[in-house]
């Protein structure tokens, strides 16, 4: 059993401590949040112990893994210190906002050679997956289209939007990273933001909604097209398109069942519209490989490197927005 302690209790913190303490080979020991209440709650619910500080979650031998689900100013400092008290760690992306912050941080941790994983869920996605691994088996030959749509039911809260780091490092970071994991290492960027959606999100500086393409060192073509609302649910597609054919993974809807009369044909339920419903498969099977992980001392496939790949891409788009022009990556 791999000790665990889930810092940060907040609503994607105590999901992935209630995944922690359901998963059969893991134990959940601790839980800490700088608001105590919340830890207490979270504990009190999955029976684990509520810390009162970080020093006593990274002191206790029985802890091997730690969970980062903290606000993200915490993360590098977070992974520093838990890194040097000989833990592994799984941390919620992004890794900082900052790309001079995420070296400075591998810079002081990597001669620990650390087991650093970011929470990518999307790369462990029953759909997503099973599309990489066929175009990884060469089924529709070689990529040369990648289409990545991912819309927002609903615009964030103004307050969340001020310390996101905007749309780019928030949410199209997950989109960057599946870029990548589809097509490859990434060279060229352009990007083009809009707001025709909520006037708190112009004020507070950001896009409500962008578009972008994406040159990868093979050649192939990447778009993705982001909003922070969508009428129909939490819209979530990919499409590979390749030199043999394509491939597609469509939204997740609660039922199959469709319906038939004089209004409408194939109707069907709504999209799911609540990322930890759509990707719970995903955040489960993200934690169990995790812990083989940790169990066989592997590499994880989404490390620190793919976070900071997937912040460097963001950097990349803001500048490219706000320029207009293209930006060439080395």
């Amino acid at each position: 059993m791999i000790g665990f302690a889930v810092i940060g209790c907040g609503r994607i913190g105590r999901m992935h401590a209630r995944n922690v303490r359901a998963h059969p080979r893991a134990d959940l020991v601790a839980c800490y949040d700088i608001a105590s209440q919340a830890a207490a709650e979270t504990a009190a619910e999955l029976g684990s112990a509520a810390a009162r500080s970080i020093e006593e979650v990274l002191a206790n031998p029985r802890i091997r893994a730690v969970f980062i689900a903290s606000s993200t100013d915490t993360h590098t400092d977070l992974i520093e210190r838990s890194v040097k008290a000989g833990k592994a760690v799984m941390c919620e992306k992004p890794v900082d906002l900052d790309l001079a912050r995420v070296d400075a941080c591998w810079q002081r941790i990597a001669d620990l050679k650390p087991l650093v994983m970011i929470g990518f869920n999307r790369r462990f996605d029953p759909s997503f997956r099973a599309v990489r691994a066929r175009v990884a088996a060469g089924e529709i030959g070689a990529v040369e289209q990648v289409v990545i749509t991912s819309r927002d039911p609903a615009p964030p809260a103004a307050a969340y939007v001020a310390v996101s780091g905007g749309l780019f490092r928030d949410m199209t970071i997950h989109d960057f990273d599946m870029a990548r994991y589809l097509a490859g290492d990434i060279v060229e960027m352009r990007a083009m933001g809009a707001n025709l959606i909520a006037p708190e999100i112009r004020a507070a500086g950001d896009f409500d909604a962008a578009m972008l393409i994406m040159r990868a060192a093979s050649g192939a073509l990447v778009h993705i097209n982001n909003s922070r609302r969508c009428a129909y649910g939490y819209d979530q597609r990919i499409e590979v398109f390749g030199a043999t054919g394509m491939l597609q993974a469509h939204n997740r809807h609660d039922t199959t069942v469709e319906a038939w009369g004089a209004g409408a044909t194939h109707a069907r339920d709504r999209a799911q519209d609540f990322f930890i419903a759509r990707y719970a498969e995903a955040y489960r099977a993200e934690l169990d490989h995790f812990i083989d992980c940790v169990e066989t001392g592997a590499a994880p496939i989404a490390g620190f490197a793919e976070g900071r790949e997937a912040l460097r891409l963001a950097d990349a788009a803001i500048e490219s927005a706000e320029s207009g022009r293209a930006v060439r990556l080395a």
